[in-house]
């Protein structure tokens, strides 16, 4: 059969390789042992499936890069994958040293350990930061090889190269990230730390050093979870590896000399972590690990001022129920006092009436009516609490009725009273004594409640509206109750006057101390005779003038 051109090399090499093949078969009698195993390297053993040739373009052809250097790091070969990482062809680097491919970047001690490796017949295995012919850098994992000849001398080297460039930067983009979690942990105000299903600490932060400090070498998490078990009667980790969890569990623990016990809300959140081994690569994840989070914000400082408050309210409370048991004590004895003068007087009437007075049995009695009035009038003298005395603030209307007004929301509530808020937008602030002004306010706003009550109205309304005038703030206080008698507009100012059909607990006196403290202000308060239903009181606060 003729031979094309095309298939002339292949079949001339088809001929020579059955040719070596015959002769290496049975080769000539006499035929020099050295010539029979040149040949058989140079074309294979027929018994081995694996010739010489086919090492030569398994190099060739792997994408690893690969170099072959005499043992001065000259370079004798490169493949293809060289070519294309360093960007040099091989006809620009045969005959030229390794060195071309240096960075400065790579530290001197690296070279030295590596000459050092080598000259013990060692493999050496490293990263050195390389360049490509175009001057970028990049990372180079790189294994050198010694190749020994027969003797055992050092004749070449062998370099296995690859770019772990993008792998650098994942993996120094994976400790950055871990650095910012790392400093929002630390900068947490709260304790964190994270356990694993068998309760050991895998990740905490500042805030739990320093509570370990604190607690002088005692684990914070044992301390923690003993509070938590003793006073909730929940187990950290039973609660976070079942995936329940739990929030905001307050807990107290005793720290050497912090001066009472400190407190912490305490929260767990079950976390699950994937899969990190082999058999997960395909997602065939056999389960994650179990992890808690436990999170606990001191809040010892909240919990000491509401504790202080409390106290602070129960000593006002106990101080306000002892003022008002002398004062009932002081009124009793006054009363008691009263009815001695009360009694002469009316046997005083009784003389004059059967005749048998005369002007010295009078003279002594009206003398024992003023002495017995005078103690009477002693007793409630000092029965009167001081006035305390406030310094003078900065206030603000509004602010003040709001406060007062949620004061009063229970009452409110309890009473059915919806209330119309209606505060101007801008007052001007001006130094008063807040708790005068309170005061003020609650006398009225009680006042309007008051006669809500004793209307029996089913709707019943409040209206409260501030303003700003010339020199000072207008508020108006307004409720649709039974309102006022023309007759009684200024007599409700007066002390001791009550227009209550249920006058038991009522002095008189609210509105007449209101007045008192708007005329302290330069102001005035009346009852707006032009109210149609219900009753408007008006009052003027003068923010130019000052109480002294």
């Amino acid at each position: 059969m003729p031979v094309s051109p095309q298939q002339a090399p292949e079949a001339t090499q088809e001929a020579v390789i059955n040719a070596l093949g015959a002769f290496l078969a049975a080769p000539p009698e006499g035929t020099p042992p050295e010539v029979v195993e040149a040949l058989t390297l140079m074309g294979g053993n027929p018994k081995d499936p694996l010739p010489p040739r086919l090492f030569f373009e398994a190099v060739e052809q792997s994408p690893l890069a690969i170099s072959i250097t005499d043992a001065r790091a000259t370079i004798l070969y490169a493949n293809r994958a060289f070519e294309t990482l360093t960007g040099y062809d091989r006809t620009e680097v045969l005959g030229r040293n390794e060195s071309i491919l240096s960075n400065r970047a790579t530290p001197e001690s690296i070279y030295r350990h590596l000459w050092r490796t080598l000259e013990q017949r060692q493999p050496w295995t490293g990263t050195l930061v390389n360049r490509t012919k175009g001057g970028e850098d990049y990372l180079a994992e790189l294994t050198i090889a010694p190749v020994l000849d027969r003797s055992g001398a050092l004749r070449y080297f062998l370099g296995m190269h690859r770019d772990v460039t993008k792998v650098h930067e994942l993996e120094a983009a994976v400790r950055q990230q871990k650095a910012r979690v790392e400093t929002v942990l630390d900068a947490a105000p709260a304790l964190i730390v994270l356990l694993d299903h068998e309760g050991r600490i895998i990740l905490d932060n500042q805030e739990y050093k320093k509570l370990l400090g604190d607690l002088r070498g005692r684990e914070p998490l044992e301390v923690l979870r003993a509070a938590l078990r003793e006073q909730v009667g929940v187990d950290v980790l039973e609660a976070g590896v079942s995936g329940q969890g739990f929030k905001n569990l307050e807990v107290g623990i005793e720290v050497p000399g912090g001066g009472g016990p400190r407190w912490f809300v305490c929260s767990a959140t079950p976390v699950e972590e994937s899969d990190v081994s082999a058999r997960s690569y395909f997602g065939r994840a056999s389960g994650g690990e179990h992890r808690v989070l436990l999170l606990a914000n001191e809040v010892t400082s909240r919990r000491r001022e509401i504790e202080r408050s409390h106290l602070e309210n129960l000593r006002a409370r106990l101080a306000e129920q002892q003022r008002m048991h002398g004062m009932r004590e002081a009124l009793a004895a006054a009363i008691y006092q009263i009815q001695v003068p009360l009694n002469v007087i009316s046997a005083a009437a009784s003389m004059l009436r059967g005749g048998v007075a005369n002007i010295d049995t009078l003279a002594g009695m009206l003398d024992q009516i003023s002495h017995s009035g005078q103690r009477a009038l002693d007793t409630l003298t000092s029965a009167l609490p001081e006035e305390p005395r406030e310094p003078g603030a900065l206030v603000n209307v509004n602010e003040l009725l709001r406060q007062v007004l949620e004061l009063e929301t229970d009452r409110l509530l309890a009473n059915g009273v919806v209330v119309d808020w209606r505060p101007a937008a801008v007052l001007p602030e001006f130094t008063s004594h807040k708790d005068q002004l309170r005061a003020l306010f609650k006398h009225l706003v009680d006042n309007a409640i008051h006669a809500l009550c004793e209307s029996g109205r089913a709707q019943r309304e409040l209206r409260l509206c501030t303003r700003r005038v010339d020199d000072g703030v207008e508020v108006e206080i307004e409720d649709n109750g039974p309102g006022i008698a023309p007759e009684d507009r200024y007599r409700v100012f007066e002390p001791f006057f009550i227009g209550w059909r249920q006058r038991r607990g009522h002095a008189g006196m609210g509105l007449a101390l209101a007045q008192e403290i708007v005329n302290a202000h330069g102001g005035s308060i009346e009852v707006d005779s032009e109210a149609v239903a219900g009753c408007r009181v008006r009052l003027l606060l003068n923010t130019l003038s000052q109480e002294r």
